[in-house]
């Protein structure tokens, strides 16, 4: 009787811990490092544009993440991740500033069918141009900075992250994968900018020009990713729609149209040296147009722990009055303690023409007209 009752014990604690297979692990990126940028005023005006400070997330976004998942039976899942941008190098992180600064946040279900998930996602042009940059998306790469500062969602910066995003990932075929994502924009239909007349006001407005579309600001994309061995390629087509910019009227004629983007990028490792390149381009058909086309090389060198970054890109800008180009080439050292730690070194030169935007690896410095160089140097740790 006893033997039947540690069994009946011991069983029950057994199927306690099968129902109870939740894996939560917690993960982040401490990253900060010494900048130092200058370059001339722009065209015309006397003076240098100069920054001199440490920078949180040089190489890597600092971070501090939780991501886990359930077990459900039958090879369904339940899936998480909340990962909150950290800016080391001042007095601001989780909360600090009066929100979450969140990077991610969403739930799923994962199972053999691959992922839906709901919540802040990245859109598939996040990972495709991580994927063939030779930095790995870092802030200080040419076309890292050039497409986040060009006003492009496709880019490893914070323009990949979409909110209020549904997405399917496929699992992996021979290779190919696969990711959809619509970001719903979340208005009711008549609560947008246009205030009601005063009574008395003699107006031609209407009720209905007061009203918006609910599909304003959402978006939608395509991704898709084939690697086999050394080779990796990457398509990618996204599209924000009826755009309507914060406090924009709703019966403006600058604004209400889409914006669409398209990528293909694509690496070659040969063990000696990997080699990579990209092509991009935005039509904005907003009659205040924001259309450009970015085109990137790079390759990266090992030298055991050590390696060699090499990148080199443009942007082309064709926005009326702004109608030139910026270029930037980066040569950056990387070198591997272990595998949590990294140091890091490099150069970043940057010319906009005096008709282009005023683009620069460092925010505020880059002015049209202007040749930059950047020097930097920092740590990477990730946990």
């Amino acid at each position: 009787m006893q033997k039947k009752l540690i069994a009946l014990a011991v069983a029950s604690v057994a199927s306690g811990a099968a129902f109870a297979q939740t894996n939560v692990t917690m993960y982040g990126i401490a990253d900060a490092g010494y900048v130092y940028s200058s370059g001339s005023a722009m065209s015309g005006v006397r003076g240098n544009n100069e920054f001199s400070g440490i920078q949180s997330g040089l190489l890597s976004g600092s971070r501090l993440g939780f991501r886990g998942e359930e077990a459900l039976g039958n090879g369904l899942k339940a899936v998480f991740t909340l990962e909150y941008s950290l800016n080391i190098d001042n007095n601001s992180g989780v909360g600090s500033t009066g929100g979450l600064n969140a990077r991610q946040q969403f739930v799923g279900l994962a199972g053999g069918f691959g992922q839906i998930a709901l919540g802040r996602q990245y859109s598939p042009g996040y990972v495709a141009t991580v994927n063939n940059d030779p930095a790995g998306g870092a802030a200080f790469e040419p076309q890292s900075y050039m497409t986040a500062q060009a006003g492009n969602t496709i880019t490893p910066n914070s323009g990949a992250r979409w909110d209020n995003a549904l997405t399917y990932t496929s699992p992996n075929w021979g290779g190919f994968t696969g990711k959809a994502i619509y970001s719903f924009g979340e208005n009711s239909s008549c609560t947008v900018a246009n205030p009601a007349p005063p009574p008395g006001t003699i107006t031609t407005t209407t009720l209905n020009d007061t009203c918006v579309s609910t599909t304003d600001n959402s978006r939608w994309g395509l991704g898709a990713n084939f690697a086999s061995g050394a080779f990796n390629v990457d398509a990618v087509y996204q599209v924000r729609q009826q755009v309507r910019p914060a406090g924009v009227l709703s019966n403006s004629a600058l604004w209400g149209d889409d914006i669409a983007e398209w990528y293909v990028g694509g690496s070659f490792d040969l063990k000696f040296v990997k080699l990579m390149a990209s092509y991009q381009d935005q039509n904005d058909k907003n009659r205040i147009n924001n259309d450009n086309s970015t085109w990137s090389l790079g390759a990266v060198v090992p030298l055991g722990n050590a390696a060699i970054h090499l990148a080199w890109a443009q942007t082309d800008f064709d926005q009326g009055l702004v109608d030139g180009k910026t270029n930037g080439a980066m040569i950056a050292g990387t070198y591997a303690f272990s595998k949590r730690t990294t140091a890091y070194a490099g150069y970043v030169w940057n010319k906009n023409d005096n008709d282009s935007l005023g683009l620069g690896p460092v925010g505020g410095v880059g002015a049209p007209g202007e040749t930059n160089n950047t020097f930097l140097a920092g740590v990477r740790h990730s946990f």
